[in-house]
């Protein structure tokens, strides 16, 4: 029905600062004070008395709303109060980052992304979903630091930091997506075997892998890609790889691949990858006893934050290899 505008100059060069909107009138209820008041102010009003009530001496802002400058200095000189200092730097835009957060709010609202924790809309909750160490991204944007050029930088380099943080204090675990189950024959009766929970860490202790050997299982595009060739299962033994595998040595050659595998028991698990996708495998069994929020390395694939234990499943978040 009405709003409140502040009153500039028609003929101001830049027509955008032109008689701007102040305040409007509100007829929903506010989730804090209901309907007492119904007159609201925009933004820019808002943040003129905001930064004074508390005290802001320097606005970091980005380039795209010097206008919003203007409108606060213009409030200010007004009212008769003091200028905090501006420092406008330009967008910081990582290259896997597809949507806007325009985007990805109305991808919220129509259902198709489960809420800004979402890694599709690499929001801060998001990344810190996936296991991303807030120090790891405090590094990142100082290390980009602040300039009026617009910056597109790889995913890598954020992830090169939270890997510098997170690599120490993950625990290594075998996981299998899209398993295919083989069989070795004439090997050894392996019942157990001990692993280091971290191999730069040996005080950490041990993780116990049971073993049998008609029943492994391994990643189906790694039996596509090595039949009949000489891998070692790590940590187990080296065997031809097919269905039917032929078991060859306990020593496994420095010069051939290495696979991580899982037997039975085992346990299943859901990683849920940056792009919204969700791939499924089984893990080693140690994995039920992990804690939410845990970080760990699941070898040969990356590094993944538990998000939930359930019965049936171990949910992950997919942080980066």
């Amino acid at each position: 029905e009405a709003i409140l505008r502040l009153k500039t100059d028609m003929k101001h060069p830049n027509p955008a600062f032109r008689d701007r909107v102040l305040f409007r009138i509100v007829e929903r209820e506010h989730p804090r004070v209901g309907r007492k008041f119904k007159v609201w102010p925009l933004l820019e009003f808002s943040w003129a008395v905001d930064d004074q009530l508390l005290g802001i001496t320097h606005i970091l802002r980005g380039k795209d709303l010097v206008i919003e400058d203007m409108v606060e200095e213009f409030i200010w000189e007004k009212l008769g109060l003091r200028k905090p200092f501006f420092v406008h730097y330009g967008l910081l835009n990582i290259k896997e980052m597809k949507l806007s957060k325009t985007e990805a709010r109305k991808a919220i609202e129509r259902g198709e992304f489960f809420g800004w924790d979402d890694p599709r809309t690499w929001s801060l909750q998001s990344l810190r979903r996936r296991g991303i160490q807030p120090e790891a991204i405090r590094k990142f944007i100082v290390n980009m630091g602040l300039s009026l050029a617009d910056i597109s930088v790889p995913a890598e380099i954020l992830y090169a930091e939270n890997r510098k943080i997170i690599d120490p204090i993950a625990n290594r675990y075998f996981a299998v997506l899209e398993p295919e189950e083989i069989s070795v024959e004439k090997a050894p009766k392996i019942e157990e075997v001990e692993i280091p929970l971290h191999p730069d860490f040996p005080e950490r202790g041990k993780r116990r892998l049971p073993v049998k050997t008609d029943k492994i299982y391994v990643e189906k595009e790694d039996l596509k890609r090595f039949r009949n060739k000489e891998v070692g299962l790590i940590n187990l033994f080296s065997v031809k790889l097919k269905k039917k595998a032929e078991f060859i040595s306990k020593k496994i050659k420095m010069e051939i691949q290495k696979i991580q595998w899982v037997s039975e028991p085992n346990v299943k698990i859901k990683l849920i990858m940056p792009d919204g996708s969700v791939k499924e495998g089984i893990a080693e069994p140690g994995v039920k006893n992990l804690k939410k929020d845990e970080i760990i390395q699941l070898q040969r694939i990356g590094f993944a934050r538990v998000d939930e234990i359930k019965e049936e499943n171990i949910v992950l978040f997919f942080a980066h290899k």
